[in-house]
């Protein structure tokens, strides 16, 4: 494997992202994080379900290079990882809670779902805003149907899911902070569970969500593990976390808080 930064890399699909002006200052927030990337050697090969296995079993932390291919890299991956170090350096930095004068530093398993809900949660974000208007993308031709799937194995019918989606298109932005929060109550209940019992009652729990049928997408068990493997252990509450995230589900539209106070915090 060889180490390469973003711009040695080849985006695909960016043209069907060109309208999403969120798209390009992750982008830029991307670069300027200097994350790096790991791709094959010249005359090695790393197949898609090799690269696969490796980013979803060894997470890293902030200094995570992501394993491609080769040297391309989808529009909305670079998205996703951007969102990842958008959301851990703000956190590292320290999350102000109301009662405190001082941030408060989120770290362990809360932060580690804190980040991964945000970043999952914009793939809906992206399929709500490319679903009508880009429907030829390679991002809708891949995501839509593996979310069907997941969807009608969850009991959704084809048309219900179909109606689903129309919603997302309607508001991407709620369809958002759905999902996001959905994603967090979902891991946090999830990583307190002793065993599969108590896991099908949380999730039998968050059944009315409307998109608890896409839950099984976001590879709830890889988080789980890898908390339970790796992250600090957790003491107690985060009031931290608790109260940015009962901003954020106060929000008129969280995405926008996020964007406004996050994105660009590294650049002020």
């Amino acid at each position: 494997m060889r180490t390469v930064s973003l711009d040695e890399l080849t985006i695909d699909d960016e043209r069907s992202v060109r309208g999403v002006a969120l798209y390009d200052r992750l982008k830029q927030a991307l670069r300027r994080s200097h994350h790096r990337f790991q791709i094959p050697a010249v005359g090695a090969a790393v197949s898609w379900d090799r690269a696969l296995f490796l980013n979803l079993t060894y997470w890293s932390g902030a200094d995570a290079a992501d394993v491609l291919c080769d040297a391309h890299i989808p529009a909305d991956v670079v998205a996703h990882v951007a969102w990842h170090r958008v959301v851990s350096r703000q956190l590292a930095r320290g999350v102000v809670v109301p009662s405190s004068s001082a941030p408060v530093v989120a770290t362990g398993a809360r932060a580690l779902f804190f980040a991964e809900s945000i970043a999952s949660a914009f793939d809906l974000y992206l399929v709500g805003r490319l679903f009508l208007h880009e429907p030829d993308s390679d991002f809708i031709a891949t995501q839509v149907p593996l979310m069907s799937d997941c969807a009608q194995e969850a009991g959704l019918t084809e048309e219900a899911f179909a109606a689903l989606m129309g919603e997302v298109a309607r508001d991407p932005e709620r369809a958002f902070e759905d999902m996001r929060a959905l994603l967090l109550d979902a891991s946090n209940a999830l990583f307190a569970c002793a065993g599969a019992i108590e896991a099908q009652a949380a999730l039998e729990g968050l059944a009315g969500h409307r998109f608890a049928p896409l839950l099984h997408h976001f590879q709830l068990s890889n988080w789980i593990l890898y908390a339970r493997a790796y992250a600090v252990p957790a003491s107690g509450a985060d009031p931290g976390l608790r109260d940015l995230d009962a901003s954020l589900r106060r929000a008129p539209v969280s995405l926008d808080w996020l964007a406004e106070h996050w994105i660009d915090a590294d650049v002020r």
